[in-house]
Formats: C-alpha cells, structure tokens, sequence
C-alpha cells in the first residue's frame, strides 16, 4: 500500500522558496528587529546557522535562493527562452 503524501510536489516546493527566502531575508533584518532578537531572544542559544564568515553565509543563501528560483521557473514551465 502506498503512503499518502501530506504535501504534493507543487506544495513542498512553495514550502522550500519559502523557507529560503525567509533565511535570506533575515540576514538584513531591520534594526527594531535585532533589538528584539538580541534582547528577549538572546537566552536561546545560538544553532549552526552561525558562521565565522557572515559574507561567506550570504552568499551561500544567495546560491541556494537562485537554485531554488531556477528548479522553481523549469518545473512550472515558466522558461521562456524556448517561446
């Protein structure tokens, strides 16, 4: 018996431009917003998504959002180069 799928392909894949898009945005976040992130927040201890190099960390998001945005533009058929 196959396993029923909570998401459908289309659906992960929102899920994902979402999800890397978001981490990219936060790497310019507003200032009222560090505030809050170095304030009430700073108890919660710091996860891998730290690096040494904040410039090397950027342009990995920046690798992996064009990644996403070229699977996103071949699987929906949105190429138009070949029309």
């Amino acid at each position: 018996m196959a396993a029923k799928m909570v998401l459908s392909e289309d659906e992960a894949l929102e899920l994902v431009a979402f999800l890397v898009t978001a981490a990219r945005t936060q790497v310019d976040e507003a200032a009222e917003t560090r505030t809050f992130l170095t304030g009430p927040l700073k108890q919660i201890p710091d996860l891998a998504v730290r690096t040494a190099d904040p410039a090397v960390y950027v342009e990995a998001l920046d690798a992996v959002c064009r990644a996403v945005a070229e699977h996103l533009v071949i699987h929906f058929g949105l190429d138009r180069k070949g029309s």
